[in-house]
């Protein structure tokens, strides 16, 4: 057995997510855990810890109805490990492995920030956890506020904190039994929570040069792509939910103009990649269904709390199929050449993702009982550490729960893993065989 310190990174951070989720899970299997005082069989209770590890959000149990107290600040705390935790080890990471062997693809390293410079280690994780706490603490203090006039004020507080790091974390864990549905057209949580989860989801490294630069023309590739992409994304998703569930009479159809507008924002920003809901995804139209899931699958930017292929390996395949198009030779994005392994790794990590959800996705349609689109839902969701159901998660067969809490655990340590095992295992093969053509398309 290979001792701690012969591990790569990426087997210490696949070991340390593994040893938080069962961790996590034993103490939700804890007579002191649920309301009835008798424990979550294990299996359920590994499910759940691992969607709150792996910052998901899917759950086979109503969280407020069943889990006691303890029970949710286990949750609680689950969802602040798995999220800054990610955060740090990944900035972490990209930056030590950067150091050492000069990454060509560095996605989180900003250069011209001093906290980001190696001799800085201790300082960027104080920043890292600084700011995290800054934006959840004022996130908890608006939530609270407005929760107070629903219930008691120390209700309101334990609420606001709760669903201020469910959704700066991008979890989609919530207390109110249905997710956000009653807040539908309120526009202070609709905006919070929104907030919240574009913070978590556009990275920490985004957020540093944002505040230090302030100028769009200053801030590096990565950060320009990131913040393009979301806007864009945000924006196209917003209209087109708009357009197609505008008049249907389950989900936006007996809104105000007002709730259209705010329900189909929050359903544009949701799937990438927090989980809350403030309309019910199991009655959307079949349309609206398969573009939530190709915003699951597309998912947050590097370096974030959440998940899916990223914004930024949109942003390089997209910009492949532009310079092949228009028969440039280079991958060029805001006037800066892509490097061919960049590209490679894009493609690696779609194709990858791809083949992962289409085989999960087939092995359910044998072992469960639920419609193929429900089922391709909850695969890509558990992938891209989502936590948006359409209502079959409790339903799932033991086998079907399993292959969940392994889609889960994959999304969660999956890119991160696979963007350090590729940079410490690079390197230059010793023969070049011969070229050859074939023909594609």
């Amino acid at each position: 057995m290979k001792k701690i310190n012969e591990l790569s990174s990426a087997q210490i951070l696949s070991m340390g997510y593994a040893i938080i989720m069962f961790g996590g899970g034993l103490l939700l299997t804890l007579p002191i855990a649920t309301t009835d005082g008798q424990g979550m069989n294990f299996l359920d209770a590994l499910f759940t810890a691992t969607s709150a590890a792996a910052v998901t959000g899917l759950i086979v149990e109503n969280t407020v109805a069943y889990f006691s107290f303890f029970g949710e600040l286990v949750i609680m705390c689950l969802i602040q490990i798995g999220g800054l935790g990610l955060m740090i080890m990944s900035t972490l990471l990209a930056l030590l492995i950067g150091k050492k062997v000069t990454l060509k693809h560095r996605l989180m390293i900003l250069d011209d920030l001093d906290q980001f410079q190696l001799s800085g280690v201790l300082q960027l994780v104080k920043y890292v956890v600084a700011v995290t706490f800054t934006i959840e603490g004022l996130g908890a203090l608006i939530l609270s506020i407005r929760l107070a006039q629903d219930m008691p004020v120390g209700k309101a507080v334990y609420y606001g904190i709760f669903h201020s790091i469910s959704a700066f974390n991008n979890a989609g864990f919530d207390l109110f039994g249905n997710s956000l549905l009653n807040f539908t057209s309120d526009l202070t949580v609709n905006l919070t929570i929104t907030s919240l989860i574009i913070l978590g989801g556009i990275g920490f490294a985004v957020i540093a040069e944002v505040y230090s630069k302030k100028k769009f023309k200053r801030f590096s590739l990565q950060t320009k792509m990131v913040l393009s992409i979301t806007l864009v994304l945000i924006m196209l998703s917003f209209i087109i939910f708009f357009i197609l569930e505008y008049s249907n009479p389950q989900t936006m159809g007996k809104l105000s103009l007002k709730g259209k507008l705010l329900a189909s924002y929050f359903l544009a920003v949701t799937p990438r990649t927090a989980g809350f809901a403030t309309v019910s995804m199991g009655v959307l139209r079949d349309s609206s269904i398969f573009l939530v899931i190709l915003l699951m699958f597309i998912g947050a930017s590097p370096g974030s709390t959440g998940g899916g292929v990223k914004t930024t390996t949109l942003g390089a395949i997209g910009a492949v199929l532009y310079s092949r198009a228009t028969g440039r030779d280079d991958v060029e994005i805001y006037k800066r050449r892509l490097n061919r392994e960049i590209v490679l790794d894009a493609l690696t990590v779609v194709a990858l993702g791809l083949v992962h959800v289409a085989t999960i996705t087939i092995i359910l349609t044998i072992t469960e009982e639920a419609p193929f689109l429900d089922l391709l839902f909850e695969t890509v969701s558990a992938f891209a550490t989502v936590g948006l159901s359409t209502g079959i998660t409790a339903g799932l067969s033991e086998i079907g729960k399993v292959l969940i809490i392994i889609t889960m655990y994959l999304g969660r340590i999956g890119p991160v893993t696979l963007a350090v095992a590729i940079a410490e295992k690079r390197h230059k093969a010793n023969i070049r065989y011969p070229e050859e053509d074939i023909m594609i398309g």
